[in-house]
């Protein structure tokens, strides 16, 4: 009986039904779960246990997403947590995104890696679609995604995957997760997604880097410091491996599309309008019924207005806003077919502005 109860998952129902099909034994479902009292225990123990394994420095990190509604600017929306966790030292660094895709988990870990100064042996992960295309459990064969494969030999790392099904193994990210989730996030109002990022950023600094860890009893950013720092392998220079995004965006009222924290200019015509954005290692183009209205060059740090004038030609009252002054200017493409002319906007409003 212990065999099937735990070939079934620990349902017992379906142990009483193949007892009396196959052995011709007619019992009640209360006698099974009484038998099978000790065998589900069994079954409880294992599946909350964590495998706790202690790393050498520089020797893992384990990454992980995890995700909470969170209230920006009056709405609650749902925000995706990055989490990445030296498994030695515990330095925990976290990145906020509107969505789980593959170009977010490469981010997160690209930002890990700047943030640390360096990068570990290997990296430690479960079975996220966006970066294992097959594990097979009984065998362990892993096939990795072919952009993950080229991403870790880019940056030097091996990558090791969670076995199905015990995600648990990955105990220090999960952890994470759990630990952003009530410590930084919970209960929190933030007035735009830049002001999450700001409160991510302050609470790495001054609250995870400088607790005392439940487990190794020292601030995970002495510990790294003082043992881990000088055993990742160095970047000497790496740059971000150039992969490319494909995203659509609204244009807000004040004539911009925002991208991981920055907003860029576009033609003023298109407010209210979605278009489309091509983000690549250095640029980042946007197209709008099939044409190309702006092209900028994509800016690293967050909280940028980065402006083209060109943009805002034809706006009655036409001078720059002081902040778009200060922006400075790119060359863009500017389509005639979008550009309208200000006697058009008056005609349909009844008059001049």
């Amino acid at each position: 009986m212990s065999e099937r109860f735990r070939q079934h998952a620990g349902n017992a129902d379906v142990v009483r039904q193949e007892l009396a099909t196959e052995k011709v034994v007619t019992v009640s479902l209360r006698i099974v779960e009484r038998a099978v009292a000790p065998l589900r225990q069994e079954l409880r123990a294992k599946a909350r246990a964590t495998v706790r394994f202690e790393t050498h420095p520089g020797q893992q990190l384990q990454i992980d997403f995890g995700e909470r509604q969170v209230e920006i600017s009056g709405t609650r929306v749902k925000v995706f947590f990055f989490v990445a966790t030296l498994g030695y030292s515990r330095r925990l660094p976290v990145r906020a995104f509107f969505d789980e895709r593959q170009e977010h988990w490469f981010e997160g870990m690209e930002g890990a890696f700047r943030r640390f100064g360096g990068v570990p042996e290997e990296v430690l992960l479960d079975n996220a679609r966006a970066l294992i295309s097959h594990h097979d459990p009984a065998t362990r064969e892993v096939t990795i995604n072919p952009r993950l494969h080229a991403f870790a030999r880019h940056w030097g790392f091996r990558v090791c995957a969670c076995a199905p099904y015990r995600a648990r193994t990955k105990g220090k990210a999960e952890r994470g997760v759990g630990y952003v989730r009530r410590n930084a996030i919970a209960g929190r109002r933030f007035e735009s997604f830049a002001a999450l990022e700001d409160h991510l950023e302050g609470w790495i600094r001054e609250i995870e880097d400088t607790r005392i860890h439940g487990t190794t009893g020292e601030p995970p950013y002495l510990r790294f410091s003082r043992d881990e720092a000088h055993r990742l392998k160095p970047l000497d220079g790496i740059p971000a491996l150039l992969t490319s995004r494909e995203l659509v965006r609204p244009v807000s009222s004040d004539r911009a599309v925002e991208v991981d924290g920055n907003a860029y200019s576009v033609p003023w015509q298109l407010i209210g309008e979605r278009v489309n954005v091509l983000v690549t290692g250095t640029e980042l183009r946007v197209s709008h019924a099939g044409q190309e209205v702006a092209c900028h060059r994509l800016r690293l740090e967050r909280r940028a207005r980065i402006v083209d004038r060109t943009h805002f030609e034809g706006i009655t009252g036409g001078p720059l806003t002081r902040a778009a002054m200060q922006s400075g200017s790119e060359t863009a493409p500017v389509v005639p077919e979008l550009l309208r002319p200000l006697s058009e906007y008056e005609a349909v409003a009844g008059g001049a502005w």
